[in-house]
């Protein structure tokens, strides 16, 4: 596993595969570890701020297993769904396949949002009180996710000359963006960002405001960003915008509306409150 500078780019050429695992001779990737990381991280962090709220440990554990469940099930179908149905459709047992590759992350969101609404009738609680705390977290799990994805030397980037660009050497010898890099480093921000904002009223005393901040600001970011991605199918040139375009929109007029109302509500509290 080596990375260099040459002409002022990154020779990016990783082994995906970090070793095989014997008898079973099976590799273990970079990618799987980081998704694992992620939702290592993730369960620590919900684990200190339940404590905190005085929720057993079992809440979380409970949890836990919808989110992960909801996002593996959902990033698969929305692979199989979005980007080649007529594949999957023609070979159904593939879509079992996962260790073949084909997760989307739009997918995926889906897939959390079902888990949340399941946990949360079950548990009954508000939907945006538990979305909320999720919304704290995902941004570190995307991160991990993207990286993962810059170990797989997937999701590339268009050409460029930027002095930072990475020459994805199992692909060709392009300088492109690194645009998983790109977006690895924003959900790092984000989670930065929602963390500090989460001690401040807008956040903390407004349900669902952490929630639909996260789906304005991930998906805008995830918008920009796929014009400097090449797109992951061929389908996709004859579209006005990408798939991954397509899909962020719905997210992003999600969050928007929840902050407008959001917004309306507390200014009518306001009102009644002086009058």
């Amino acid at each position: 596993m080596t990375s260099s500078l040459i002409l002022n780019f990154i020779t990016w050429d990783v082994n995906s595969d970090i070793f095989t695992i014997p008898i079973i001779n099976h590799p273990v990737r970079w990618y799987g570890i980081f998704w694992l990381l992620g939702i290592i991280l993730c369960y620590r962090l919900l684990w200190t701020m339940f404590k905190k709220e005085g929720r057993a440990i079992e809440f979380l554990d409970q949890l836990s297993i919808y989110i992960v469940l909801g996002t593996i099930i959902g990033a698969r179908l929305g692979h199989v769904l979005f980007y080649d149905p007529s594949y999957y459709f023609s070979n159904p047992l593939k879509i079992f396949a996962i260790w073949e590759g084909g997760l989307a992350s739009h997918g995926g969101g889906i897939g959390i949002l079902v888990a949340i609404f399941l946990f949360a009738k079950k548990q009954k609680l508000p939907f945006l009180w538990v979305a909320d705390r999720i919304a704290l977290v995902v941004p570190i799990a995307g991160a991990c996710i993207r990286l993962g994805n810059l170990m797989n030397s997937e999701m590339i980037g268009t050409p460029t000359n930027m002095p930072w660009a990475f020459i994805f050497t199992s692909i060709d010898q392009i300088p492109r963006h690194p645009a998983q890099l790109y977006e690895a480093l924003f959900c790092m921000i984000l989670f930065l960002l929602l963390r500090y904002l989460w001690t401040k009223p807008i956040l903390k005393n407004n349900i669902g405001n952490c929630f639909a901040l996260l789906l304005v600001l991930l998906f805008t970011f995830r918008f920009l960003d796929e014009f400097l991605k090449l797109n992951q199918e061929d389908f996709e040139s004859s579209l006005f915008i990408n798939m991954g375009q397509l899909l962020s929109i719905p997210f992003i007029l999600i969050g928007s509306v929840l902050l407008v109302i959001n917004s309306r509500k507390k200014t009518q509290q306001q009102l009644q409150t002086k009058s």
